[in-house]
């Protein structure tokens, strides 16, 4: 009469057996999952409200664990914040872009981000834009409002996401003598030795798709160290394909770019830049 009971027992251990080891490997492919983090993108941006769920899915079926949602506006910011709240893989950011050289715009976004900073992993889009501000009065409210928020960032202890195209020198000047201490350059567009200072205060440079097609992204990577190195797809633009709407998957083309250039692995290239993006935005994102 043993026999059956003992029959059973031994039914149920090996079932046990069968769910600890795939347990066990579960949390083993977990653990050596390979984790992607896109640090700039606009995926408030009306181009994605039609299929914002399937470029989500997409960009997780690349290994893409966390996507970083800049603002350009406070209205932008708002959206954002809705937006993380509804899908747990964004993360979003709030400020102005550099354009807009309105003081009560940069007054209103300072007020929220102050009030909503909690919720937010950084500050940015902010910045100066050179190629598009061409005044010199102009340039000088574009300052100020950016020196507001690099105080601002060091006040609430976030890092800034920063836009200088064409101003790459003045951005980073501007960067070290406000003492600025959590720092990524998106897309840079300068060269690497005016790069350099920036690299010695410990900021970082975050590599968009667009990179296939730009010697200057190319030579930058090849003379930077990979130490100071993130990715992004600024999405929708800066893709790999001029014309084509850029989204969060593409974040491969980067690393795959950075590995060439390094001669490294792509996995041991994604670690990198992965492990660079959680010193900058800390664990949490992980």
């Amino acid at each position: 009469m043993f026999f059956p009971v003992l029959k059973e027992l031994a039914y149920f251990a090996r079932i046990a057996y069968v769910i600890n080891e795939v347990s066990k490997e579960t949390i083993h492919l977990e653990i050596n999952r390979l984790k992607i983090i896109d640090t700039h993108t606009h995926l408030c941006d009306s181009s994605f409200d039609s299929d914002r769920e399937e470029v989500l899915r997409r960009a997780e079926e690349s290994d893409v664990v966390s996507i970083f949602t800049v603002s350009e506006t406070l209205e932008d910011a708002e959206k954002n914040l809705v937006l993380s709240n509804m899908y747990p893989i964004l993360h979003p950011l709030a400020g102005l872009y550099p354009i807009y050289l309105d003081s009560d715009q940069a007054d209103k976004i300072i007020r929220w981000i102050r009030q909503n900073h909690n919720e937010l992993i950084g500050i940015g889009e902010v910045g100066l834009d050179y190629w598009k501000v061409k005044e010199s009065p102009d340039r000088e409210i574009q300052k100020e409002i950016f020196i507001r928020f690099i105080e601002l960032s060091k006040e609430l202890d976030l890092p800034l996401n920063v836009h200088s195209r064409s101003a790459g020198r003045p951005v980073i000047d501007l960067l070290l003598n406000y003492d600025a201490r959590k720092v990524q350059l998106h897309a840079f567009d300068g060269k690497a030795s005016t790069a350099l200072p920036a690299v010695e205060a410990g900021y970082f440079f975050s590599i968009p798709p667009s990179i296939l097609r730009s010697r200057q992204k190319q030579k930058l990577v090849k003379l930077l160290p990979l130490s100071c190195l993130l990715v992004e797809t600024d999405s929708p633009v800066l893709g790999p394909v001029p014309g084509e709407r850029n989204e969060p998957k593409n974040i491969r083309t980067a690393i795959e770019s950075i590995a060439e250039i390094k001669d490294l692995k792509f996995d041991e290239a994604a670690e990198t830049v992965f492990q660079n993006t959680v010193q900058l935005y800390g664990s949490f994102i992980q």
